[in-house]
């Protein structure tokens, strides 16, 4: 049985309609999570929001001295729940436009540059278990950098390597959080029925989730933290995305 006309235009704009509704989610998150930033234990709120205003604690001179317009305070409202900050959709909308963007554009720049390598990554990804062994793989890679850095302090290399074995895992972590994007847009674009779209658009979307998952009140920092690690995860399981994928039988000739 065939859909209806209508139906069929509504799923048409399927993919504007969920844009518009993750970019809303994020909003109302962030709203939640800066208004929960002035109260224990929120304490890394600001990692995607940005700096959190606690009106009892900032001195008005100094705020109209960087802030001439005071645009930020003029859209803050009280907040009908005792012990939590002001209620400010601009600050949101703010953390939206710089971090949130900032992460969409990281993620599909990564696409753009490496599709071959991120189909590989993302096929890799999809397979059974996958999710569970690029976090996995991704916790691994953590504990022997830890103890790489710890043992590197002890010699004269430290200060000439530590730096690039961060930048090379940040790195990695953004390979993979991108592929992760593009990974969870394939995987609304199934269950949603949605039509055939660009792949960039669906990585667009899953950059969106990502972003709302991190601005989830208490445990949106957690979230990214996850996503990143599985991000390092993968990368290194797929060897940054090759065909052939990591194995121990690289070893064997």
């Amino acid at each position: 049985m065939s859909d209806s006309p209508r139906v069929h235009r509504l799923r048409r704009w399927g993919w504007p309609i969920l844009i518009g509704v993750l970019a809303a989610a994020g909003i109302l998150l962030a709203v939640a999570d800066i208004a929960a930033g002035a109260r224990w234990p929120n304490p890394l709120a600001e990692v995607m929001v940005g700096p959190i205003e606690r009106h009892a604690l900032v001195n008005q001179t100094e705020a109209f001295r960087f802030d001439r317009t005071q645009v930020a305070n003029r859209f803050a409202f009280p907040n009908p729940f005792g012990g939590f900050g002001p209620l400010n959709p601009y600050r949101a909308l703010q953390a939206l436009l710089t971090n949130g963007a900032g992460l969409v554009l990281l993620a599909l720049t990564a696409l753009v540059v490496f599709p071959s390598r991120a189909r590989a990554a993302v096929e890799r990804l999809e397979a059974r278990q996958g999710a569970a062994i690029a976090l996995i793989a991704g916790l691994v890679m953590i504990v022997l950098g830890l103890a790489a850095i710890t043992l590197l302090r002890f010699t004269l290399l430290f200060l000439a390597v530590v730096p690039l074995v961060l930048a090379v895992a940040l790195v990695a972590a953004l390979f993979g959080m991108a592929c992760i994007s593009l990974a969870i847009g394939r995987f609304l674009h199934r269950r949603l029925k949605l039509p055939n779209v660009h792949p960039l658009v669906a990585a667009f979307a899953g950059a969106l989730v990502v972003f709302d998952l991190a601005v989830i009140p208490y445990a949106g920092v957690f979230a990214l933290v996850a996503v990143a690690v599985a991000g390092l995860g993968l990368t290194v399981v797929t060897r940054f995305g090759s065909a052939g994928g990591w194995s121990f039988g690289d070893l064997t000739w």
